[in-house]
């Protein structure tokens, strides 16, 4: 098991426990030596981890510390990374920044032994060059979907026919090259699909939907299985 790996389970494993740790309890448990539980343990508190040590008792941790990363292992943040690299590549500025500030705020509470690692990570992402552009608001967009609000659409079709609608966004789906709206058409009383690049205008309604076992997206999903 890598370090990093195990500093992550160490602080898992104090966290689970309701009495102090001993240093032999911890290197039983992860079949290493107390000289590298001392030094791992070290690592961790120089890294600001809360963990408190008594001689003769043991080491215990602040049942108040949570930091969501430390449920990762080394594959799972180099995932997560990726997937933070992607939003930044393939949505738009405003979402692009999220990510960008999502990742710092991960790299900074991790161990610093962890952050070393993540600084060699070695999955990566490029900007597709045939990814078809759009004018819409992608950010808007989502707020719409989060706030179950309508928006109206002028669309063109692949034939370049033109429609007006007004629609309940539901997600956004990313079939490269190209971004995709699945709503619940009001005109057409159906399920349908409109890709970012045929919006050519979009209006945020005022009016909010709720949501119906018929029209959600539970439903829009189910249609693959039907």
């Amino acid at each position: 098991m890598r370090r990093a790996d195990r500093l992550i389970r160490i602080v898992q494993y104090l966290r689970s426990r309701q009495r102090a740790v001993t240093g032999k309890q911890i290197a039983e448990e992860f079949g290493i030596c107390t000289r590298t539980v001392y030094r791992d343990m070290q690592a961790l508190m120089d890294s600001h981890v809360p963990i408190s040590s008594e001689a003769g008792v043991g080491y215990v941790i602040d049942k108040r510390y949570y930091m969501p990363p430390v449920a990762f292992d080394i594959d799972e943040l180099e995932a997560i990374g990726l997937g933070i690299a992607m939003v930044r590549q393939w949505t738009d500025d405003e979402f692009a920044k999220k990510a960008a500030s999502a990742f710092e705020k991960m790299h900074d509470v991790l161990p610093t032994e962890i952050q070393k690692e993540m600084q060699q990570i070695t999955t990566y992402s490029i900007p597709d060059t045939k990814l078809v552009p759009w004018t819409v608001s992608f950010s808007q967009l989502r707020d719409s979907i989060r706030e179950s609000r309508k928006i109206r659409v002028a669309y063109a079709d692949e034939r370049g026919r033109k429609s007006e609608r007004m629609l309940r966004p539901l997600a956004l789906i990313f079939a490269t090259p190209v971004w995709v709206l699945a709503a619940w058409c009001e005109s057409r009383q159906d399920f349908r699909n409109f890709r970012l690049d045929r919006i050519r205008q979009m209006e945020v309604s005022d009016e909010t939907f709720e949501t119906e076992p018929d029209k959600n997206l539970d439903a829009y999903k189910a249609q693959d299985s039907m």
